[in-house]
């Protein structure tokens, strides 16, 4: 199916780029393939039973796919308050499972809860993705648990960092770049644990 399909199939409207609140700290909004969160649901890292904090969520792609497909509770954090317009402008026309939210807040300010998988399209800066990895650190402390954090088309900073943080165990790499043309070594979601 094109993108314009499966937004038709969730009955929300997520295609195109934005970067009209892009900043050195903050990047444009572009969404995920659907071809991409298609493989990230057949791979089983995520199921029914989790929680999933879309960072950097925009018009909320990535939460109403994974929950239309496995049933998730899934939760958007967006601090550009005009795409989170959209996502819940989108959340009233939807019409899968209900167990989804959005929140209009910066990631580094966002309480994570009891949520367990995270996902990150390079949303923002190292400075920030290193405040918001502490903020998840932070829950593990209070009530530890197993985590998982997704990181699609990961940049070659995000890369270093991660694999050089004491609290994250890199587990396995999803690789997407047989769905695209050019053999980008970048098509690939990088998944860390902790716990």
């Amino acid at each position: 199916m094109t993108e314009s399909q499966w937004d038709d199939k969730l009955n929300i409207r997520t295609v195109g780029r934005d970067g009209s609140h892009s900043d050195e700290y903050h990047h444009p909004y572009e969404p995920t393939p659907y071809a991409v969160l298609v493989r990230l649901a057949e791979s089983g890292y995520i199921t029914a039973d989790n929680t999933v904090i879309d960072y950097g969520c925009g018009k909320g792609r990535v939460g109403f796919f994974l929950n239309r497909q496995l049933g998730c509770r899934t939760i958007g954090v967006e601090y550009d308050g005009n795409l989170y317009s959209q996502a819940k402008q989108n959340q009233v026309y939807y019409t899968g499972n209900p167990k989804l939210d959005f929140v209009c807040v910066s990631a580094e300010d966002y309480a994570v809860g009891d949520a367990d998988c995270f996902y990150f399209f390079n949303p923002f800066s190292e400075e920030i993705l290193k405040t918001v990895l502490g903020r998840i650190m932070e829950s593990y402390y209070d009530d530890p648990r197993e985590m998982r954090l997704f990181f699609y088309y990961p940049s070659d900073e995000y890369v270093a960092y991660l694999m050089t943080a004491d609290e994250l165990m890199f587990v396995d790499e999803i690789d997407c770049r047989d769905l695209f043309a050019g053999e980008d070594p970048r098509e690939r979601i990088l998944i860390f644990e902790i716990g």
